[in-house]
């Protein structure tokens, strides 16, 4: 485990476009597990954005551990939904067709993971992905206006017109957009907490408050070695995030007494793991049930 390198890194990579950093991470890095990337990436990035950029590449190999190493994306939305019977986008003889409507980092991505049905038509809706590069024929990236909550990372629209993909194996519901919730949920937690952590190794924060940090830390490790769609996983996941709300009074005051430079950066980006915690309280609420606690 990183364990050592986290605690005595003591620099960052200077802020760039999402590219030049990521390339810049895995140069520092080297070859790494998912949870390194997420951890390390949280570590040395300058803003909770490009946390949130580390932990999102490092969910994507955890769901896919064949993919390339340059920058990635899923693409699940349409109309804001990810229900599959909302979606429109269809795959036919490898070719994929139709609109997603928000793709984090998309101008930078250089794979798109693509997420289309295929039944026919009447059916009972059926998922398949596809993976299809940036640029190539059919497939084009309208990049969209910075949102308030981390500007620093782009997101966009994707438009596919008869674009030829590799489809990859397995129902691309049960296996692929179903379990990235809870990865995402899970590398992202972990690259902010490390993210926080190096800010309060840099800001002299309380010793009780940097150990708890490490200790959710070594919660989110463990939970990487679980299934990500079981029961036990989502209430163990639930159990990391709760750690995590316990600590945000603490993490707050802290931010505020400390340098403006890391207070202005968390006031803005604070909030960016509750953009899922309505589908995480769902899951959470599913597996007590399920586990009968």
């Amino acid at each position: 485990m990183p364990w050592q390198p986290l605690l005595q890194t003591r620099d960052r990579l200077p802020a760039s476009d999402l590219e030049s950093w990521y390339a810049a991470l895995l140069e520092r890095l080297g070859e790494a597990t998912p949870f390194t990337l997420a951890l390390l990436g949280g570590r040395l990035a300058a803003t909770p954005g490009l946390a949130f950029l580390a932990g999102y590449q490092a969910a994507l190999r955890a769901l896919w551990p064949a993919a390339p190493w340059s920058l990635g994306a899923l693409c699940v939305t349409e109309n804001k939904s990810t229900r599959p019977a909302d979606m429109s986008t269809r795959i036919n003889d490898l070719h994929l067709s139709g609109r997603k409507d928000f793709v984090t980092a998309a101008e930078a991505a250089d794979w798109l993971l693509v997420a289309a049905r295929e039944d026919e038509e009447g059916a009972r809706p059926r998922l398949a992905v596809g993976v299809v590069r940036n640029g190539a024929p059919g497939v084009c990236i309208e990049t969209l206006p910075a949102l308030p909550l981390m500007p620093d990372v782009s997101h966009g629209r994707l438009h596919l017109e008869h674009a030829h993909c590799e489809r990859l194996p397995g129902d691309g519901w049960d296996a692929y957009v179903k379990p990235f919730r809870s990865i995402e949920d899970l590398h992202v937690l972990t690259a902010l907490t490390a993210w926080l952590y190096g800010v309060g190794q840099d800001s002299a924060w309380a010793q009780s408050l940097q150990l708890r940090l490490l200790g959710l830390l070594a919660g989110c490790a463990e939970v990487t070695r679980l299934c990500p769609t079981t029961p036990s996983n989502h209430l163990l996941l639930a159990g990391l995030f709760a750690q995590f709300a316990a600590l945000r009074p603490e993490i707050d005051a802290a931010m505020s007494a400390g340098p403006g430079e890391w207070a202005a950066l968390w006031q803005r980006d604070r909030n960016l793991l509750e953009i899922a915690r309505t589908a995480r309280a769902k899951r959470q609420e599913k597996a007590q049930a399920a586990l009968q606690v």
